[in-house]
């Protein structure tokens, strides 16, 4: 059957009808419309045999997709908190009203736009992305029928470039000289412990002492940022500031919690007079240092648990200088 259209009270009909299945009519502005709706009802009738039932996006509001991801799929990640915080904010926009049928992308931009003036890139990156996962969710696991993903038509914000701090001739000094002044008795060792092992704050502050194998000079994180786990070889001076303080042995091998290494770091890098450098950014000299040894990027992703090697990319630039020689 081929779509029906007239004009009825000033507005355009149109009406699809195919044996077997219930008729759908809907009446629009223009005619142009009108028969753009009906070549896409036509269109999805040759494709799946049925029609679809485009009323429930109709009717459903992104708060409503919003609320339910949180519920059913957001538990389920690892960046669980930080996702359930994000969809919260995005819950207190205007434009979780919309309806997912009149969620158009020119929406998304100016979305994206209004969020530019108060947030950084990256911000509004992760919030464009997550809103996009809900969209598509609901498309696919859901049954809400809509043509296309608006989130996706639409450009990102510009990433800012990845910190590249690394520690200067005598920072390091510094940073354990002010580590020996201060409250923190661990600090010293778990500085020098982060340049050694590339392990991040968290990773570091829960080693349990049950999952280091001293003799094969190892340490088995069983969860990881990334949901993998991995096993960090230990270098002897990491080994030394591990055991450097007379323990049992038991629980864990740093007794600090997360948010004491914070704090102590702020009050360390003031003393040390480095006020401009972050504790993770101990991780990037760690990660360097094991480039200028002549380990690869497959070897160095092993250690650090960069599950992306593009992560890994912008270090290239440290092994310019051995390719050369390389290539005599």
């Amino acid at each position: 059957g081929v779509a029906n259209i007239r004009k009825y009270r000033g507005r355009w009909v149109a009406q699809v009808r195919r044996k077997g299945i219930a008729p759908r009519c809907k009446s629009f502005d223009t005619k142009a419309d009108a028969e753009k709706w009906a070549r896409q009802l036509e269109a999805e009738v040759d494709r799946c045999g049925t029609l679809p039932d485009t009323r429930v996006a109709a009717s459903t509001t992104v708060a409503q997709i919003i609320k339910r991801y949180q519920q059913e799929i957001t538990p389920l990640k690892r960046s669980a908190k930080s996702e359930h915080q994000r969809l919260n904010a995005l819950l207190r926009r205007p434009i979780v009203h919309r309806t997912l049928t009149l969620l158009s992308s020119n929406d998304i931009a100016n979305y994206r736009d209004e969020r530019l003036k108060t947030v950084g890139p990256a911000t509004v990156i992760r919030e464009l992305n997550t809103l996009s996962h809900c969209i598509d969710i609901a498309r696919k696991e859901w049954g809400i029928v809509i043509y296309d993903n608006p989130c996706k038509l639409v450009r990102r914000p510009v990433a800012p470039k990845g910190r590249n701090r690394r520690l200067r001739a005598g920072e390091e000094q510094k940073l354990l000289g002010a580590a020996d002044k201060g409250r923190n008795p661990h600090m010293r060792a778990i500085i020098i412990f982060a340049i050694e092992t590339a392990m991040r704050r968290g990773e570091i502050v829960n080693l349990l002492w049950e999952h280091v194998d001293l003799e094969r000079r190892v340490a088995h994180l069983p969860m990881t940022k990334n949901g993998e786990p991995r096993d960090v070889p230990l270098s002897s001076r990491a080994v030394a500031a591990m055991t450097s303080s007379d323990r049992s042995r038991e629980g864990k091998v740093f007794p600090v919690s997360e948010t004491a290494v914070f704090q102590a770091w702020d009050h360390l890098r003031g003393r040390a007079g480095v006020p401009d450098l972050h504790f993770h950014d101990l991780r990037h000299e760690a990660v360097s240092r094991l480039f200028e040894r002549g380990f690869n990027v497959v070897e160095v992703s092993t250690i650090s648990g960069h599950k992306e090697l593009r992560m890994l990319a912008r270090y290239t630039h440290l092994r310019a200088d051995d390719l050369v020689a390389r290539l005599g």
